[in-house]
């Protein structure tokens, strides 16, 4: 059994609001200011939180052993193995990056380009096909999960999105564990560690009622035919009375999670008529013009037909293993609605491998992406704040904040592998910003992985030329907690 905590407040001077909060579960309230800020080492956590229980009815099957892994090879022995990567049929080519402390003091570390994941390998489990904006590959985490872990250690990703780095966890027979402001991001990941049997959904859709005329808002038929609106709505309200009465269970999870990811997008495999891709959200009057360029009214969709088959290729690849795998670690798994800097929840030393990406600089805006899945679970986004710091020296006092966390509860000789990218055009390298703040809390700098890849369909799809303009390159700062 787990639980997830929203704290009143959060990454980057977020205020999340302590009288409003999501109705979708049952809550028992206690408040406090949020504690000193981020950049003073040894500061405290915050004392006030708010429970929102997430535990579901019936009992959960014994645990299966983790599947075996392939052989580690940990801190000092990774730099030998990005030195000799060759499955791509690419050399790896050894630069330097250099910085400098905050107090000044020359800072360098080895830095390893190559194509280490591609679309070339092995596609990735089928569950993770999830959309949300400014995710990175399943392949990234599983590179670093192989090689700086074993089974049954506890990976962590203090800014869990959509989860890849917990499901990769959980599907390597690792102990996954994620904490993000946004409370959405517990509705995208638990349910994927915990999959349905595709009969159950479907029995489970029959059973909804798909019926009532409640009032819903008008502004939302610019995504949607009335039909299909109605429908939502009838489905909307069958979760949030099952929330309330404490009733849901993965099934209901499963659908609420695969229902917030059909909401919107570019094809009919949407309830919405065509508009930004799945993992953005745009607002009434924004897609009004879509409407009118493109000349097209919203076509009725069958909301449970949608589910299906969205559930369908979710669950494709869920075999008897991988169930016995993912069931054996989901009963483990940890989920926190917090602030990353500030995760009480989780015992010092009891994290071998954080694997995460941070936001960056305001390039992303996770909150008004995200305005229309708060909406159908209705939680008020304003209680949700989510902006990043436009200045660097901001950015850089928030991650520090982070790092000291990170510090904590790392085990000896645990890493962190922090993937950050290119910002303003490529002027600013977010590896040589944050280098000065992991040395600041006590981390081991060891060096910086750069997976050089081809610009992607989605970067194509927001019109960002990556050769010239935008990120091509992943880009992984990796630190050590000295043993």
């Amino acid at each position: 059994m787990q639980e997830a905590r929203f704290f009143p407040g959060g990454f980057c001077h977020q205020q999340a609001c302590t009288e409003q909060a999501s109705r979708f579960h049952s809550q028992s309230i206690k408040t406090s200011s949020l504690g000193p800020k981020p950049r003073r080492a040894g500061a405290p956590a915050g004392e006030g939180f708010l429970d929102l229980p997430l535990e579901f009815a019936g009992p959960r099957a014994p645990a299966a052993a983790p599947a075996p892994a392939p052989k580690n090879h940990r801190g000092s022995e990774l730099a030998e193995q990005l030195a000799e990567f060759k499955e791509f049929g690419k050399e790896t080519r050894r630069l330097s990056t250099k910085t400098a402390t905050f107090e000044g003091a020359p800072l360098e570390v080895p830095a390893y380009v190559n194509e280490f994941w591609t679309a070339r390998q092995r596609q990735a489990n089928r569950l993770h096909e999830i959309s949300y904006r400014a995710c990175f590959k399943p392949q990234l985490p599983r590179f670093f999960i192989e090689r700086l872990t074993e089974p049954g250690e506890v990976v962590y990703d203090p800014f869990m999105g959509r989860g890849t780095t917990l499901l990769e966890a959980g599907l390597l027979g690792r102990v996954p564990a994620g904490c993000d402001v946004n409370p959405l991001s517990v509705t995208l990941v638990r349910p994927r560690l915990n999959p349905p049997e595709q009969s159950a959904v479907q029995a489970r859709l029959q059973a909804i009622p798909f019926k009532g005329d409640e009032p819903l808002p008008e502004d939302l038929l610019v995504f949607y035919h009335p039909e299909t609106l109605r429908q939502i709505g009838c489905l909307r309200r069958y979760l949030l009375e099952r929330g309330r009465a404490g009733a849901l269970d993965a099934v209901d999870d499963w659908i609420t999670c695969v229902a917030l990811n059909r909401l919107t997008g570019h094809s009919p495999g949407f309830f919405s008529v065509y508009t930004l891709p799945p993992n953005q959200a745009v607002s009434v009057a924004s897609q009004q013009k879509i409407n009118g360029r493109r000349k097209q009214t919203p076509p009725q969709r069958d909301v449970r037909a949608v589910i299906l088959k969205k559930s369908r290729g979710l669950l494709s690849e869920c075999t008897p293993d991988v169930r016995r795998q993912l069931e054996a670690m989901s009963g483990q798994a940890t989920f926190l609605t917090a602030g990353a800097q500030s995760t009480p929840q989780l015992k010092s030393g009891s994290v071998s491998l954080v694997v995460t990406s941070p936001p960056f600089l305001d390039v992303v805006q996770y909150a008004t992406d995200n305005w229309l899945r708060c909406w159908f679970l209705e939680i008020d986004p304003k209680s949700v704040q989510l902006t990043v710091p436009k200045r660097l020296e901001a950015w850089q006092e928030s991650m520090s904040a982070v790092f000291r966390e990170l510090h904590r509860v790392l085990k000896p000789g645990g890493h962190v592998a922090f993937e950050v990218g290119e910002v303003h055009g490529g002027k600013t390298k977010l590896e040589e910003a944050v280098l000065p703040c992991g040395v600041a809390a006590g981390l081991e700098p060891l060096l910086v992985v750069i997976n050089d890849q081809e610009f992607t369909k989605t970067a194509n799809c927001w019109g960002v030329d990556n050769m010239n303009r935008g990120t091509n390159t992943n880009r992984i700062v990796v630190f050590r907690k000295r043993p």
